[in-house]
């Protein structure tokens, strides 16, 4: 197969990043199909206030593509967005996006060799090989609450912000703490009357100043050899030794959550706030925060933090399940995102018309993150056990993007229809995968790396520069190459 045809199922900086691969070495039959209106991806929708990044700049962009004019440490939304616009510009790959298109299903025919990618506007496009690029961070989570239609105020998730709404002045409740409310919150708090927060679990917090570098800092980026790439580096290492602390939560995992304590009583003044918000799990099991303003923003007077669960809304507000009423103008729920539900939405049907959902009945699984056995020439950027608690996410997609590209030149150079990873290959790699989870902080609570039955699915167990070299060469050996379709 001299020159596949390739759809790409997402414009964010997954499918962007394997776009680029691809049509640096030679694949230009390419066609990105974003349902967004525009190129994004998770930031694209995530609009709320204080939206940001919280790794830092210099690594959460492609290393093939630096910019050396960020104006703080962690990009925002806003920034962030510009920053992939103008890659996918630059590379040249704007242009095969086609947006405002929703891919609805994706089958794979036998007998054809091929898949049919179908949208919900009725388009159908055939490839040759699928790359589904959903990332894990796209569908909003809503958690079901008896009387959420009877509520009479207003409501929408942090997600999907709506900014037409005026919160000023308002009784607003904001159900979940995790990492959105955790930047939002403290960027509302000014403006609203009176603000209920609703805590399901409390958090394990770092510090994070966000504040724009001063002039000599941007300068001595822009004029000083190697500064950038100094820096760069120096995050690579900081996040692996994040990784280092969780993968040993009695020894260095000690230390790392001492300095989280630590920063945790200097912030949290009131007593009362401090015994609500404190964490009951082992650092590191779930998301670690990184923020310096949500705290202090809980112990505002007009703030309110509830740990009773949310058991109802009525007319007037949110229920508790001690019986509770609490009056609200307005419902932000804080809740998430489906992650473990990967790219579904849309229907993937292999080889014999087994669906995904039916091979990952007993919990998603993947090659590195990336193939399935019985799904012929179709790979997952930021698939199962890719997810990253100590770094950038941008590390592994880069990674995916090289190793997915081997695989497509080897079926080129093969002349075969399509490339699957072999069925005892991808079981022996799991269990592997599986194994390494032993006795570190990811198992000691349950959070949302995990799917219902307990198995983590989320994270990778190791570091980043593991993955790097597990992904750095493709084995041929590892596949079965199918002849094509006669």
């Amino acid at each position: 197969m001299s020159n596949p045809r390739i759809v790409i199922v997402g414009a964010g900086f997954g499918g962007i990043a394997a776009a680029i691969e691809l049509q640096k070495h030679g694949f230009d039959e390419l066609t990105l199909l974003e349902a967004a209106p525009e190129i994004g991806g998770t930031w694209f929708h995530n609009t709320y206030p204080g939206a940001a990044c919280d790794v830092p700049s210099q690594l959460y962009s492609f290393s093939f593509a630096q910019r050396r004019d960020w104006p703080r440490l962690c990009p925002r939304q806003e920034e962030i967005l510009v920053y992939l616009r103008q890659v996918a510009r630059d590379f040249g790959v704007a242009e095969r996006v086609i947006c405002g298109t929703r891919v609805s299903a994706c089958r794979w025919s036998d007998a054809d060799q091929a898949w049919t990618v179908a949208t919900q506007s009725g388009a159908t496009y055939a490839a040759d090989a699928l790359i589904l690029a959903t990332g894990q961070l796209h569908q909003p989570s809503f958690p079901r609450v008896e009387g959420a239609e009877s509520f009479a105020g207003h409501s929408f998730h942090s997600a999907r912000w709506d900014h037409h709404y005026p919160l000023a002045g308002k009784r607003v409740a904001v159900v979940g703490t995790g990492a959105s409310a955790v930047q939002f919150v403290p960027e509302i708090v000014e403006e609203v009357a009176h603000l209920t927060v609703f805590q399901r679990t409390g958090n394990w917090f770092m510090p994070r100043k966000n504040r724009p570098y001063p002039r000599v800092v941007r300068a001595a980026v822009q004029t000083v050899p190697g500064l950038q790439s100094a820096r760069r580096a120096f995050w690579f290492h900081y996040g692996e030794l994040l990784t280092f602390a969780i993968r040993h939560p009695g020894t260095v995992g000690k230390v790392v959550h001492q300095a989280s304590k630590a920063f945790m009583r200097w912030q949290l003044k009131d007593p009362v706030v401090r015994e609500q918000v404190w964490p009951d799990y082992t650092f590191g099991c779930k998301r670690v925060l990184f923020g310096s303003n949500f705290l202090p923003a809980l112990q505002r007077e007009h703030v309110e933090l509830v740990t009773d669960a949310v058991a109802g809304m009525a007319a007037e507000g949110v229920v508790t399940a001690d019986g509770r009423l609490h009056p609200v103008d307005c419902v932000i729920w804080g809740t998430g995102f489906k992650t473990n539900d990967f790219m579904f939405g849309m229907e993937i049907t292999g080889s014999g018309g087994r669906s995904l959902r039916e091979a990952w009945t007993g919990g998603a699984h993947a090659h590195l993150g990336l193939t399935v056995p019985g799904f012929p020439s179709m790979f997952v950027m930021y698939g199962p056990n890719t997810n990253t608690s100590g770094g950038s996410i941008i590390t592994y997609l880069e990674a995916q993007a090289r190793y997915l590209r081997q695989a497509l030149q080897e079926l080129r150079r093969r002349g075969a229809g399509a490339i699957v990873v072999r069925p005892e290959v991808e079981a022996a790699s799991d269990r592997e995968l599986q194994a390494r989870f032993a006795g570190t902080a990811w198992t000691r609570c349950d959070s949302w790396y995990r799917d219902d039955s307990g198995r983590i699915v989320a994270n990778w167990p190791g570091y980043m520069r593991e993955y790097l070299k597990a992904t750095e060469l493709l084995d041929p050996g590892d596949f079965a190459f199918l002849p094509g379709a006669t």
